[in-house]
């Protein structure tokens, strides 16, 4: 009798969990609002061409966004015990773009378009914007050089994924920076990034994929220093990192600096969404300590090897197709749908 209420109490959260995820449907908005996703990338458009670093931004607080109290627009609101406090979230940039999205929409459409779609769609376009940049780079520089490149190069290399984003969720009415501790840090094991993965329905490939995100972010000195100079308290670096890797990272990152530089977490094409940052940490030139440690376990060692190696490095293909499925994934973490939540009127704070 026990093990047949277990099995049915599993069978009811599926159920559930299938439910939500099919109310969120691409193109939610292509009546109520039909212009809201061209309005959403436009913004997105604007700040990037001032600030092309905002992508990663974008990215990483969506991300921050799905892994507490699910994809809500959550972290977005201000205040004393709200999550952008949180340590965990210290750095989160981003935050002006949604506003200047949400504002417009509030004009043409208001009360239609939650804050939490506008980061979902906004992530995404974040990403495609990165891709077309590196992809008018790559040819500018090949057609002043040899056209027969140009060709191969536009047929072979993939510049970056983009993907569909479905649409309709609502943003919550919770944000507490004391939730924060379900987000995965940079400091710990695999096994314990794993459990907070596996917690909102990820996988081992899940946490590969997104990491990989890393491939277009930054960090600061102060992260990584402890990596550099004192590793373990033992006053030595980590070991894991390449020898000739270390002395660039110190050279950036001085023992006795403030730590507010940045240095880039792919240290070969910090501009492109591509597969280098797998091959980083195949070499041992991972920036963040969790991102070495992906190959120090067995099972996320071969997902890094399956993305960095020769011919799926070189041409990027499986990554393009992997991280849109992984996205779509992570951003329908315990969304609300039909009358759960709110849509709020303006996304720092609620209704």
């Amino acid at each position: 009798m026990e093990a047949t209420l277990m099995v049915l109490h599993l069978l009811l959260i599926l159920v559930m969990g299938f439910s939500v995820e099919s109310q969120l449907q691409t193109g939610f908005y292509s009546s109520s609002c039909p212009k809201a996703e061209a309005i959403i990338r436009a913004t997105v458009e604007s700040h990037f061409k001032m600030d092309p670093t905002i992508a990663a931004g974008l990215l990483r607080l969506h991300f921050h966004d799905c892994f507490v109290q699910g994809c809500d627009g959550s972290v977005l609101i201000i205040g004393p015990s709200a999550e952008r406090n949180a340590p965990q979230n210290l750095g989160l940039r981003g935050f002006e773009v949604i506003d200047d999205a949400k504002s417009q929409l509030e004009s043409l459409c208001p009360g239609v378009v939650s804050c939490a779609d506008i980061l979902a769609l906004a992530a995404r376009d974040a990403v495609d914007l990165v891709k077309n940049a590196s992809s008018l780079l790559r040819n500018d520089v090949i057609l002043n050089s040899n056209q027969r490149v140009y060709i191969f190069g536009n047929l072979f290399q993939s510049d970056g994924p983009s993907w569909s984003v479905p649409t309709g969720r609502r943003d919550g009415r919770i944000s507490l920076s004391s939730q924060a501790t379900s987000l995965p840090s940079p400091l710990e094991s695999i096994t314990a990034q794993r459990q907070k993965f596996a917690a909102k329905g990820l996988d081992d490939h899940d946490l590969v994929t997104l990491v990989g995100a890393h491939t277009i972010g930054q960090t600061e000195c102060r992260f990584i220093k402890y990596r550099l100079y004192n590793f373990t308290a033992t006053g030595n670096s980590d070991p894991t990192i390449k020898q000739s890797f270390l002395a660039q990272l110190q050279a950036v990152c001085p023992k006795d600096g403030d730590g507010l530089n940045r240095i880039a977490l792919d240290r070969d094409s910090q501009n492109k969404f591509d597969v280098s940052y797998f091959k980083n940490v195949r070499d041992g030139n991972g920036v963040l300590e969790s991102d070495q440690r992906l190959w120090d376990d067995a099972a996320t060692r071969n997902i890094v090897q399956k993305y960095g190696g020769t011919f799926r490095g070189l041409l990027g293909f499986r990554f393009d197709f992997e991280f849109p499925k992984a996205m779509v994934q992570m951003s329908s973490i315990e969304v609300k749908t039909g009358t759960q939540g709110e849509i709020r009127k303006v996304c720092s704070k609620f209704n």
